[in-house]
């Protein structure tokens, strides 16, 4: 059988490299939740809801659990240290976080 279609790697990869990785959407997904719960303030039980979260909606179930796992691990990694600050302080921390994954 014949591909009458090819693939153009350097379409490929540009995508690759243009897209943020999972660990970064992790952390923004994270910020936005942080932000929409501007009234509570940042506690490490309510940033792993938020985390938890963020990691159900961007880890879908067709990816590996390898891959799970080590997204979820970066994106914990990253996550600044203290808790400090109102809601949105903390999710620009989270967002310049996910700028360096």
């Amino acid at each position: 059988m014949e591909r009458t279609q090819t693939i153009d790697a350097g379409e490929v990869l540009a995508s690759v490299l243009t897209e943020p990785s999972y660990p970064a959407q992790i952390l923004t997904v994270t910020a936005r939740l942080v932000e929409l719960d501007m009234f509570t303030s940042v506690t490490p039980w309510s940033l792993d809801q938020h985390v938890t979260t963020a990691e159900a909606t961007i880890l879908v179930n067709s990816l590996p659990e390898a891959v799970h796992h080590d997204a979820s691990t970066r994106a914990r990694n990253a996550l600044p240290q203290p808790y400090s600050g109102t809601p949105t302080e903390y999710a620009r921390q989270l967002r310049t976080a996910a700028k360096a994954l």
